[in-house]
This record gives structure tokens, sequence and C-alpha cells, in this order.
């Protein structure tokens, strides 16, 4: 089994819902596997150190999961139409493979939650983008081909998948939305998988 990593950070829990359902459409390729994983916070405090496995959720990432996947999804909460910092500080400490050019020629797809529909979706998905193409992975979008693209009132965009989470960050994921993140993970799975083959 191959494995694409799912890589998220998530304050109130939008993000991680959406990585979960990226997971299952990468799952639903045959011989595809997904493995998540978050990030700690960043914290202003000099001594502040988080624990090595969260009190919840995914456990925290390494860049040997990066080293092993065979591509990534990645995701974020919008800080101010950009990535938030724990996810950019992971990523800042990535040169090694950057050097070595491990991460070139995988797939890669990005995916985003805001509190309003204006929020910078499509600046944060992008945000994330830049980092990846540095590394020279191959980045895989949605494509209209997926109508709920053209329909949805919520989320979703070309560049990745997206969600609104509202002003107070308890907007359940509409069932587009859903699919949209099922579709994207799908999509990555089968592109790695043509890759590999």
């Amino acid at each position: 089994m191959s494995e694409i990593l799912v890589l998220y950070y998530s304050r109130y829990g939008a993000t991680e819902k959406m990585a979960q359902h990226v997971a299952r459409g990468i799952e639903e390729v045959p011989g595809m596997q997904a493995r998540l994983r978050t990030v700690p916070a960043v914290s202003a405090v000099c001594e502040a150190t988080e624990d090595s496995i969260p009190e919840q959720g995914a456990p925290y990432a390494s860049v040997d999961d990066l080293r092993e996947c065979a591509g990534l999804a990645l995701g974020s909460p919008t800080r101010f139409g950009n990535m938030a910092a724990a996810l950019k500080y992971f990523i800042d400490g990535t040169g090694s493979l950057w050097l070595g050019a491990e991460l070139a020629g995988k797939p890669a797809a990005v995916f985003t939650s805001t509190s309003s529909l204006h929020g910078g979706q499509e600046t944060t998905l992008i945000s994330m983008m830049l980092p990846l193409l540095h590394h020279g992975m191959l980045l895989t979008g949605i494509p209209y081909s997926e109508t709920d693209l053209l329909h949805t009132d919520a989320g979703g965009t070309p560049y990745g998948a997206s969600h609104l989470a509202g002003t107070d960050s308890k907007k359940p994921l509409t069932d587009a939305e859903q699919r949209l993140c099922r579709a994207l993970g799908k999509r990555l799975a089968e592109t790695a998988l043509k890759l590999q083959s």
C-alpha cells in the first residue's frame, strides 16, 4: 500500500474534519492509504513545549512522514489570507528534504477553512502551494467536472477544497464541501498511482 500524507493544522476542528474527508477520498483508490498527521500550535512563550503525542486527533508529523509519502494533501485554516503559523513553521523546517529534492515529482493538493465566504480561501490555498512548488511537487486541484464547484454556495474552489465555517467556526461541512474534499483526495491518490506506474 502506498500512503498519501494528509497533513493539517486545525484550531476549532473544521480543517480536521476536512482532512478526514480528504483521507476517505484517498482510500477510495485501491492500493492507496491515507496517513493523517497534524502539527502543534506555535507559542509565543519561549519555554512552552508540547507533548510528543497530542491529547486528541492525529499524531504530530515528522519530516519522515513527508519523505515516505507518495503524495501530500496540505490543510490549514485561514489566517489573514495565509496559512496558519503552525503549519508554516513545520514547512519551514523541511529544508533538508528540499536539498535532496526528496519531494520533487510527488503530487500535492491543498485545502482550507475560513470564517467568512470572502475570508481569503483562495489566497490561503495559494500560500500553501508556494513552498510545495519550491519542493518541486506537482499540484492537483479540483476540475469543474466536479459539478459541486458550479453550484456550491459555501466552500469549494478549483485551487483545492474549502469550507465556510462561519464567524463562530461552528458551521458543519455541507454535503457539497464533503464531496469536494473526497474528490480532491481521490484525484490526488489516482495521480500518485499513475506517477508510480
